[in-house]
């Protein structure tokens, strides 16, 4: 039988490259959508496979849309994407970020333990859950003690935890892929890659004359590419048992490395064009991340075929068709 997959939060860079996986593999695509007062572009990342995925209306802050759908879906596999997934924003709006980052999330898993406990369920975690807490070696992993520093990452530590308290109190499938930051040509413009890249081919192109503002240019990050990333969330449901994995590259990279990199493709000089604004600084500054992939390497048999440098490439060639 043709295995049906709910995603929520099938709008967002991830749930279009899982959305777009999972048709390859042969799945059924639903996807649940919050609605947005401007619809135009809500769906832009689905347009080239919109008659092929069954998308509804839902939140996750209304339980009666999720229960639904699950019970007229009775999904195989349940991918639950949906966040306010913005960090620095997540201080502006910690209330909302809590309710639906943490409590949405909850809603998810009570209506899969009630109307589909059948269903093996992913959610969505994230190395901000780490915070400022770092192993010896250098690196996080699944062992490695979590201390959230912004709202988001505290909100996805909830999940995270309640997540493994359903797994063993209710014995529902359930998994945690702990994502270290993953970029695309369908990242938001709102996040720092998709800024500085913009920003350096607008530059380069004399279409703006004015610096582009960064925050801290020495944050260190482990970055990967979402289509490799979502083949991870595929893999974790596959495993014989529910678990959680770290995916990761296992590689840092400092802002400033982006900046350099993005600016040196138009041979311009990162320090000619960029400024320090302290209007994007978190309140508490989170300064490295890097993951340990080790355990999702040696189990499933996952890793990455991205290199920083040919994401960064993939993301430039990508925009620049839209400033033709």
């Amino acid at each position: 039988m043709t295995k049906k997959a709910l995603i929520t939060g099938i709008t967002g860079q991830d749930g279009s490259y899982l959305s777009e996986y999972l048709l390859e593999l042969g799945y059924d695509v639903y996807g649940l959508i919050r609605r947005n007062s401007i619809t135009e572009h809500q769906q832009s990342r689905l347009e080239h496979i919109s008659s092929r995925v069954h998308n509804r209306y839902g939140d996750l802050l209304d339980v009666s849309t999720i229960d639904r759908a699950l019970k007229e879906i009775q999904p195989d596999e349940i991918y639950n994407l949906a966040a306010q997934s913005h960090v620095r924003i997540s201080y502006e709006i910690p209330q909302f970020t809590v309710q639906t980052n943490a409590l949405g999330a909850l809603n998810v898993f009570e209506s899969v333990r009630i109307h589909s406990p059948h269903s093996r369920l992913y959610q969505a975690s994230s190395s901000e859950m780490f915070g400022d807490s770092v192993d010896s070696d250098g690196k996080q992993r699944e062992t490695t003690r979590m201390t959230p520093v912004s709202p988001y990452g505290c909100a996805k530590l909830y999940a995270f935890n309640q997540l493994r308290n359903y797994r063993n109190a209710y014995h529902i499938f359930g998994s945690n892929g702990i994502l270290f930051n993953h970029e695309s040509p369908r990242r938001a413009s709102n996040f720092v890659t998709a800024k500085v890249i913009r920003n350096a081919i607008k530059i380069s192109k004399g279409i703006s004359k004015d610096k582009l503002q960064m925050g801290n240019l020495d944050s260190s990050r482990d970055w990967g590419h979402s289509y490799d990333y979502v083949r991870a969330m595929h893999q974790i449901l596959q495993h014989d048992c529910a678990d959680d994995f770290v995916v990761s590259t296992g590689e840092t990279r400092t802002v400033r490395d982006l900046c350099r990199i993005t600016f040196q493709y138009f041979n311009l000089n990162y320090e000619d064009h960029v400024e320090i604004n302290q209007k994007y600084f978190r309140p508490q500054e989170l300064p490295y991340l890097c993951g340990d992939c080790s355990k999702i390497k040696a189990t499933l048999g996952w890793k990455p075929t991205y290199t920083f440098e040919a994401l960064i490439e993939e993301m430039i060639l990508s925009y620049l068709e839209l400033y033709k």
